[in-house]
């Protein structure tokens, strides 16, 4: 099935050259329908989808979809609206990205596929921390599964600069102990957006990250 014209695309690259009120508010009939509108009934779908496999997951498009609009209260770029239309699709949604999910991101030139913790708390990096320090090849075990590879690479995250007394043995063994965050990322090109095949490759992305979200869901909580 295709959710979204080409106008999706070309909304956003006009965009790009008249990022101000005027023009958004000229073109907002057009945002709502080559936009707004199929991002949400392609969110539900996802939900829908996933639900198949996680009857837990509870939540509505409305939870998920991040606005249009940028918070612009202190950065130097005051251009209103972003270039891109996102989504974090969890048990927690928007409201706590530190609850591992899916996350995409659809922009002219690309879409970002995003799950892990992206911003864990003290109490749950410690968990995490804990976690892999006790049985580091289970951790292993999930993040070099030939799937997760080929689709996402590696945990990504910054790390400490300075590793305290107590944990410096466990880092030298396993750096990642190291990370404040525990996230990871997948791309494919903007012209999946517009294809038929597009829910299909999201759900293999999803399967593909599912085992490292369960566990780091599994550890935080």
């Amino acid at each position: 099935m295709q959710y979204f014209t080409k106008d999706f695309i070309g909304f956003f690259k006009e965009l790009a050259k008249n990022n101000n009120k005027d023009w958004f508010h000229q073109n907002k009939k057009r945002y709502e329908t080559s936009v707004k509108e199929p991002f949400t009934y392609f969110v539900d779908a996802l939900i829908t989808k996933i639900q198949k496999y996680d009857s837990d997951l509870k939540i509505e498009p409305k939870d998920c979809i991040l606005r249009i609009h940028r918070d612009i209260r202190f950065s130097k770029d005051k251009s209103p609206y972003n270039l891109h239309y996102t989504a974090f699709v969890s048990k927690a949604g928007k409201k706590d990205k530190s609850i591992p999910g899916i996350f995409i991101r659809c922009a002219p030139d690309m879409i970002g596929i995003m799950g892990g913790c992206f911003g864990p708390t003290k109490e749950q990096l410690l968990k995490i921390r804990t976690s892999i320090r006790n049985d580091p090849k289970e951790f292993k075990r999930l993040i070099e599964n030939k799937d997760f590879v080929q689709r996402f690479g590696e945990i990504r995250g910054e790390a400490m600069k300075r590793i305290p007394k107590e944990w410096k043995e466990a880092c030298e063994k396993e750096p990642l102990i190291a990370h404040k965050q525990f996230y990871f990322v997948g791309e494919e090109g903007s012209s999946l957006i517009t294809s038929t095949t597009l829910m299909n490759e999201m759900m293999k992305y999803w399967k593909a990250m599912q085992p490292v979200n369960e566990y780091l869901t599994k550890v935080i909580q």
